[in-house]
């Protein structure tokens, strides 16, 4: 598999190469065996591991929490248990990584499944926070743009990386604004700060902010992408079959 240099998205060598190993072995054992991987997993990886696994507990008592608004009956219990998932699979995404460098513990598996973890805890937040009745919440068209801007990228990596062979991109600074942006907006639902009589003026705007900048990294990672297809004469007609 050619080498995909974009963090972010799954698709690269680092995954490839994990899997590669576990195919395959000097040991006169023969293959590795998945127990034998995770005995020899570092601790690094095994926090990532970690933070995926949370995302179904927190979508649990976030739902949990939302079916009591809906009886007449709630339980801010449930509303506190998600937000303290949340946040410690958030703040394990930071000790992962100190740890993945101080301790010189980075791996391809880490590597390839640190952003995957990252991505999937944010869409977690953004379309349970969405489908789910909370006193505030978020408008169901703020997931579809999240979920369409982050299929439209995966997609223009794969188109890339099948038709030029490598896609040169890494992250933009509108891109990490975005992403901060729209955390910010999960982190404001799940601490609550307005009443269901108050109107969510200040979470309005950050919701409007982070949707702008959803399209505008968007358009930007697809105008990069495009440019890299016409440098390679991807985009223009094919001459063989000129008469």
């Amino acid at each position: 598999m050619r080498n995909l240099p974009l963090r972010g998205f799954p698709v690269d060598s680092r995954m490839s190469e994990f899997w590669t190993n576990t195919k395959t072995s000097d040991s006169p054992g023969g293959p590795h065996t998945f127990s034998s991987h995770l005995r020899k997993m570092t601790l690094a990886s095994k926090i990532t591991i970690s933070r995926i696994l949370l995302i179904p507990v927190f979508i649990l008592f976030a739902s949990y929490y939302s079916r009591s608004i809906h009886d007449g009956q709630e339980n801010p219990s449930f509303r506190y248990v998600a937000l303290v998932v949340f946040a410690v699979a958030s703040l394990s995404d930071a000790l992962d990584g100190y740890i993945a460098r101080r301790f010189n513990q980075s791996t391809p598996l880490g590597r390839a499944l640190d952003p995957v973890a990252d991505k999937l805890l944010l869409l977690s937040g953004i379309v349970t926070l969405s489908v789910t009745k909370w006193h505030v919440g978020f408008p169901i068209w703020f997931a579809v743009l999240v979920i369409a801007r982050d299929v439209l990228i995966i997609t223009g990596v794969l188109i890339i990386h099948f038709t030029v062979g490598k896609v040169r991109m890494g992250p933009l600074i509108t891109s990490k604004i975005c992403t901060f942006l729209q955390l910010s907006c999960v982190c404001w639902v799940l601490l609550d700060f307005w009443s269901i009589e108050t109107r969510p003026l200040l979470l309005d705007i950050l919701i409007y902010c982070a949707a702008a900048l959803t399209v505008l990294s968007g358009y930007q990672y697809l105008s990069e992408g495009l440019r890299q297809m016409r440098e390679s004469g991807h985009t223009s007609p094919d001459n063989k079959n000129a008469s």
